[in-house]
């Protein structure tokens, strides 16, 4: 088996077997549309106009092709994060002040998005490094806010419009409250223990191999993807029922642009729930189909996914209770007027 194999790599180079693996997944992609209809009006028998069928074709689409975009973003993700590492982000941005900083910290929060998991190991070593507090503030927010997941999602659900406009409103959030909550001088909200600790470098080998960085980029596909497989398909179960069973007016009162309090609610609602960008945008993708307004539906899942509850927690471990609160008060403050934006301009 392993000469086989051993064969099959020798006469397909990699170059090749990745243009076959693109080729194929281009026509997995574009066939998702006649199969999903297939499968829910021919095989299962359902009347497209009943809410029944509505919900199950939604489902039955909506599953296959964000796990095949899902898929897509997270290997080529991959291939960049061979290219980086928290101790190279920490040497970019280690002596920047606050202004420049900021705007750095922020974009490269978007080439190098780190999971809520990593966020006391990163803030320790940006510490240890000497990095502004708000500077690190920047890059906290930017990395879970500016999600690759939900670049990519909303670009195949929405178009390159609706990804634009988060990832530029994701990016002044990050600059915006990053510096504010630099000039609060807020140093003494961390914890004593952070100033003490001293962070190793353990960087990845730049120099690594093109086979290297796809076998990296393959892992992460396995991981990532098997790991959110499940909120794929509770948060599609969800947006399938929204659009098949609630009306449409109900959401527009709820959620519509002409509902003042939607934004602050719908910001209030996603702090506490505890989601990722591949369960929450087809619930996105559901509300704005019957209605809601482009502002409240973006404001609510910017909450979910920038200041999700566990990030909170972890967090506690190196930031006292004071300067998490003014981290979510100032981030969440930045979203609400995000949403209202939207809402009168688009």
């Amino acid at each position: 088996m392993q000469t086989t194999h051993r064969l099959f790599n020798l006469a397909f180079p990699l170059t090749v077997r990745l243009a076959v693996a693109g080729a194929l997944w281009l026509v997995a992609y574009q066939a998702l549309p006649f199969l999903s209809e297939y499968l829910a009006y021919r095989a299962l028998g359902l009347d497209p106009s009943s809410q029944l069928g509505s919900a199950v074709g939604f489902f039955l689409y909506d599953v296959p092709k964000i796990l095949l975009l899902l898929s897509l973003i997270v290997f080529m993700i991959g291939i960049v994060r061979s290219f980086f590492s928290p101790e190279q982000t920490r040497k970019v941005l280690g002596g920047k002040r606050e202004g420049v900083g900021n705007v750095m910290a922020a974009g490269l929060g978007i080439v190098t998005p780190f999971c809520s998991c990593s966020a006391v190991p990163l803030f320790l070593g940006f510490v240890e490094s000497g990095i502004p507090l708000g500077v690190t503030f920047s890059f906290l927010i930017a990395s879970p806010m500016i999600n690759e997941v939900a670049v990519v999602m909303l670009l195949g659900l929405f178009g390159w419009r609706v990804a634009a406009l988060y990832i530029t409103t994701g990016l002044l959030i990050a600059i915006l409250a990053g510096w504010v909550i630099g000039r609060l001088r807020l140093e003494r909200w961390v914890e004593e223990w952070v100033y003490q600790v001293k962070v190793g470098d353990a960087g990845l080998d730049e120099k690594q191999s093109l086979a290297g960085r796809v076998s990296c980029a393959w892992e992460a596909v396995r991981d990532i993807v098997g790991k959110v497989w499940p909120y794929v398909m509770v948060g599609i179960a969800v947006g399938a029922a929204i659009h098949g069973y609630v009306p449409e007016d109900f959401m527009v009162g709820l959620m519509g642009r002409d509902a003042w309090w939607s934004v602050p609610a719908a910001v209030a609602l996603g702090i506490p729930m505890y989601s990722n960008a591949a369960g929450i945008i087809p619930i996105v993708q559901a509300l704005m189909e019957k209605g809601a307004a482009l502002g409240t539906v973006l404001a609510f899942m910017m909450a979910v996914i920038g200041l999700s509850l566990p990030e909170m927690i972890i967090l506690r471990k190196v930031l006292k209770v004071q300067l998490i609160a003014v981290f979510v008060g100032v981030v969440g403050a930045g979203i609400v007027v995000t949403g209202y934006l939207f809402n009168l301009v688009v």
